[in-house]
């Protein structure tokens, strides 16, 4: 069967597609994503699962190392850890950009999975302990304890931690982003040089599993606290930089800012609230990481040195733009935890603070990071930063006058 036929004749192919009520109060209304391949009349959305490990996986079947046929067992795989529903969850414009049942489809879809429909998630909970020298520096120094419930003995730190993958709801996305449906069809079409053409042909196709990276979330405390306005919470949204954060290099201050909030958040669970880190695929304000070495070299190379005055501008010619981590889809995973209210947040950026204060979420507190964190050589960066509007200790700027510097890059 080829993908032509696929795309071109829905009437003939797609004849066990489940439709999809976005916003509706229970998954069984809801109806369940099917992105699977194992049987193509049974597809609802467009794309597959896996993000961009979608690309791997096709790799493996390729070279026959996986078979087109292959079903999950899902067996134990449930959350480790009951989180919603929220209010959030049945709201059609508070998540548009993962599947808030996404997580437990075995148990919400067990009647489709019985009639042999091949249904998977696209979020995961479970357990874990995490270890950070920063962590154990800030318990050497005393201002974290070891209480034995959060920080172990051993300088170690129990979490509950949740992976996601994106599930877009296209006319939510749309509308988020100011633009029509269509129009959002048409640029995904041509920017992925056409891999996609439901985009184009099924406009019956409301949801899409695009191949990018997602998301992890970590919560310090009890998972329940999150959602409990009457709850101290802390939280600290974290764009990925992998030379910073994996490799301790020195130009930015992102994985201090990270260890930051991850120290901020055991210190809010240990008073009996709860902290959550959330950490976005997004690397190199998600220009990717050759652009971003590419500057790099840009910066230092040019006449008069890395200089605060050519930070971004660099940025734009090596580019075309300073920035594409849109915030508007970012709270979708906020909302997914039933977050009212953020006591304290850990971030300088003011487009982050307006997308979150403008989808309905409170934020009592923004913290920027301490200087004794920021290495020396971010220091251009903090001044570019600064200079350019990105932090107000004030307060966020209103929504109308962030519209008017759209893409400047003003995010962490």
């Amino acid at each position: 069967m080829s993908h032509v036929v696929l795309t071109s004749h829905p009437s003939q192919i797609f004849v066990k597609s489940l439709p999809i009520l976005w916003g509706a109060k229970t998954p069984q209304e809801r109806g369940p994503v099917v992105a699977s391949l194992t049987d193509l009349t049974a597809r609802n959305a467009i794309g597959v699962h896996g993000g961009a490990y979608s690309v791997y996986r096709a790799l493996a079947t390729s070279a026959g190392r996986l078979q087109n046929e292959f079903k999950p067992d899902l067996t134990n795989t449930a959350p480790a850890e009951p989180i919603g529903p929220f209010d959030s969850w049945r709201n059609p414009e508070k998540i548009v950009a993962i599947d808030p049942w996404g997580s437990n489809v075995y148990a919400d879809f067990k009647d489709y999975f019985d009639k042999g429909y091949d249904i998977r998630p696209s979020i995961a909970v479970t357990k874990a302990h995490i270890y950070m020298p920063e962590i154990r520096e800030a318990i050497e120094a005393g201002r974290i304890k070891q209480d034995g419930k959060i920080v172990g003995k051993k300088f170690d730190v129990a979490v509950t931690k949740m992976a996601f993958e994106p599930v877009w709801h296209l006319p939510g996305i749309a509308k988020r982003f100011g633009i029509t449906e269509g129009e959002l069809r048409k640029g995904l079409f041509q920017h992925t040089g056409g891999m996609f053409p439901e985009l184009i042909t099924r406009p019956d196709l409301k949801v899409f599993l695009p191949p990018i990276g997602g998301m992890t979330a970590y919560v310090f405390g009890p998972v329940e606290n999150v959602a409990d306005i009457k709850k101290e919470l802390t939280c600290r949204v974290h764009d990925e930089c992998n030379g910073s954060d994996v490799f301790g290099s020195d130009i930015c201050t992102c994985r201090p800012y990270l260890a930051h909030g991850i120290e901020e958040s055991i210190k809010t669970a240990q008073a009996g609230g709860s902290g959550l880190i959330v950490y976005f695929r997004k690397e190199g304000r998600a220009l990717g990481e050759v652009t971003k070495f590419l500057v790099y070299n840009a910066r230092k190379r040019q006449e008069g040195g890395d200089t605060a005055a050519q930070y971004f501008h660099r940025t734009e010619c090596v580019a075309g733009v300073q920035d594409m981590r849109f915030q508007q889809i970012m709270p979708d995973v906020l909302h997914w935890f039933g977050v009212k209210r953020i006591d304290n947040f850990i971030s300088m950026s003011d487009m982050k603070y307006d997308a979150i204060v403008g989808s309905g979420i409170q934020i009592g507190k923004r913290v920027p990071i301490p200087d004794g964190l920021i290495p020396d050589d971010a220091k251009v960066e903090m001044e570019a930063k600064k200079a350019a509007g990105y932090f107000s200790p004030e307060g966020a700027k209103k929504s109308e006058d962030l519209k008017k510097v759209k893409g400047r890059g003003l995010n962490e």
